[in-house]
C-alpha cells in the first residue's frame, strides 16, 4: 500500500520539486499535480487521498479558501514563500507549513509529521487545533516560538510588544494591530488600544477590567461592547 499524495500550486518548479522529493520516499506516490485550487477541489470530490502539498497563493482561488470549501479533508501540509497566514493555516488543522525554498531536510522532516499523526490509534485524545498553535516573535536577533495557549496578553508599545504567558515575558519587534489580525478571534480580543487579552486566561471581569492573574488590565470605551459581546460567548 502506498500514500497517495496531491500537488496543488501555481508554480511548476515548486510542484517538480516536491514530485522528485516524494517519488524518493518508499510508500508515498504522487497521484495527481494541478496548478490551481479548483481543479484540485474537483479532484477531491471523487478521489481518495492521503496528503496534500497545497500552495496558498494562487489565481481565482487560495489554499486556505480550498481548505474552508472541503467537507472531508486529506492530511495537509502548506507549501508557500508567505509566513504571515501561518497561525490562520493551523486553526484549519494542517499538519505543517513549509516556507519556500523547500529544502530536502525540511520536507523529510514534514513526512515524519505526517506519520506521526496516521500512526496515532483509534480512540486516542485528540488536540485541538488551538493546542498546537504556535508563533515566532522577534525577539533581539533571535526568532522565539511562543505557543498561543500559553499567551495571556499582550501589551503596545509603539512599534515593540510585550507578550506575556504565565512563565515568561517577551518583547518582540511587532506592531499591536498586526497582532490583533493574526491572532485567532475566537480566542484573543482586543479590550484596550494597547492591550489584547486571551479569552480563556480571564479569570474575571466587569465592563471596565479584565483580570489575569494578579494583573487588572483596563477595558478602553472603543472596545467595551466587543469585548462583553465576546466574553458572553464563552
Amino acid at each position: 500500500m502506498k500514500y497517495r499524495c496531491i500537488l496543488i500550486d501555481d508554480e511548476q518548479p515548486a510542484r517538480e520539486l516536491l514530485q522528485m522529493y516524494i517519488e524518493q520516499i518508499p510508500g508515498f506516490e504522487v497521484a495527481g499535480m494541478f496548478d490551481n485550487a479548483l481543479v484540485g477541489f474537483t479532484y477531491l470530490q471523487n478521489q481518495t487521498v492521503d496528503l496534500m502539498f497545497l500552495d496558498i497563493q494562487m489565481p481565482r482561488m487560495t489554499g486556505l479558501e480550498l481548505l474552508r470549501s472541503l467537507k472531508y479533508m486529506p492530511k495537509v501540509i502548506i507549501t508557500t514563500a508567505f509566513r504571515e497566514h501561518a497561525l490562520e493555516a493551523f486553526d484549519l488543522d494542517v499538519i505543517d507549513y513549509l516556507l519556500k525554498p523547500i529544502s530536502r531536510d525540511r520536507f523529510l522532516k514534514s513526512i515524519s509529521k505526517f506519520h506521526a499523526y496516521s500512526e496515532k490509534p483509534t480512540g486516542a485524545l485528540q488536540v485541538s487545533p488551538f493546542e498546537q498553535s504556535y508563533m515566532f516573535l522577534k525577539v533581539g536577533k533571535e526568532q522565539v516560538k511562543v505557543f498561543l495557549k500559553d499567551i495571556e496578553y499582550i501589551e503596545g508599545l509603539k512599534d515593540y510588544i510585550k507578550v506575556h504567558t504565565q512563565s515568561k515575558m517577551y518583547i518582540a519587534y511587532d506592531r499591536l494591530g498586526y497582532m490583533e489580525e493574526k491572532l485567532p478571534n475566537a480566542q484573543f480580543v482586543r479590550i484596550h488600544k494597547s492591550f489584547i487579552v486571551a479569552l480563556h486566561k480571564i479569570s474575571k471581569f466587569t465592563s471596565e477590567a479584565a483580570h489575569i492573574g494578579a494583573r487588572e488590565i483596563p477595558v478602553g470605551r472603543v472596545y467595551k461592547q466587543n469585548f462583553i459581546t465576546m466574553i458572553s460567548k464563552k
